[in-house]
């Protein structure tokens, strides 16, 4: 009879399980350090000897890393979405702009749309909250908190998707997006108007989530991202007419 006896589980592998399923879901962040030895033994409930061998296979997928005198750290398994060469190709190129934000606008829409229909209620808590905290931001006139908020803000809802795959795309998209190698929103945040608009545009899309209107939630999305790729195409063109403004300035001062 093909027929195997089932053996108890390892205490390591169950520890290996729930580690993997916080990196997966994305709760344990890159970079992330876990708790010490004797409190993440505590915590778990299992030895140190059964923690150490969970560790070790976790180290040996990649997962985990250890930094000399610092302990444990989630690995940064997102780096490696782009290799160094095509992330040097992206920063050089405008078109890569113009397509990143399409790309958002098309992801993020679906994920606005999952969000308000699979989204918890401690999922639309979580976005209520960081827009509550951007209309703070807003009124403190600070385009670098203002700036980190909005990423936060479109990740909860990429969080509230429960799409893994796309959760950690995206989250290696925004990483290199705060790196400025896409754009860098805070000089969008400079100007009062756009910023003013910017925050309508989160309002929109929070209500239609909160609303748990799908439709609505994609919308708001495809309005907001639209609007910031034309933004930053206008702001492109006056950085490229105030070149040309400076040359012959040169020149009339030369005549």
């Amino acid at each position: 009879m093909p027929f195997q006896r089932i053996d108890a589980e390892k205490l390591s592998q169950s520890v290996v399980r729930q580690i993997e399923q916080l990196i997966l879901r994305g709760i344990l962040r890159p970079g992330e350090r876990l708790p010490s030895e004797r409190e993440l033994s505590e915590r778990l409930g299992v030895s140190r000897p059964s923690l150490r061998e969970a560790i070790a296979e976790l180290q040996d997928r990649g997962l985990l890393a250890t930094r000399a005198g610092a302990g444990i750290y989630v690995a940064d398994v997102l780096g490696s979405a782009f290799s160094p060469a095509l992330i040097r190709l992206f920063a050089a190129h405008d078109q890569a702009v113009l397509d990143y934000i399409g790309f958002r606008r098309d992801l993020e829409g679906v994920a606005a749309a999952r969000a308000a229909v699979a989204g918890t209620e401690t999922d639309l808590k979580v976005i209520n909250t960081i827009l509550r905290k951007m209309e703070v931001a807003h009124t403190k006139r600070n385009p670098a908190d203002e700036a980190e908020l909005d990423a936060q803000f479109h990740l909860a809802i990429i969080e509230a998707s429960h799409n893994v795959i796309m959760l950690h795309m995206m989250r290696s998209m925004f990483d290199l997006l705060k790196e400025g190698v896409f754009y860098n929103r805070q000089v969008m945040f400079r100007q009062r108007n756009t910023r003013d608009i910017l925050l309508e545009h989160h309002r929109a899309i929070n209500d239609a989530i909160q609303a748990r209107d799908p439709n609505a939630a994609r919308e708001a999305v495809h309005v907001h991202l639209t609007f910031v790729e034309e933004a930053l195409d206008l702001q492109n063109k006056i950085a490229k007419n105030e070149e040309i403004a400076k040359l012959r300035y040169a020149h009339e001062q030369e005549r």
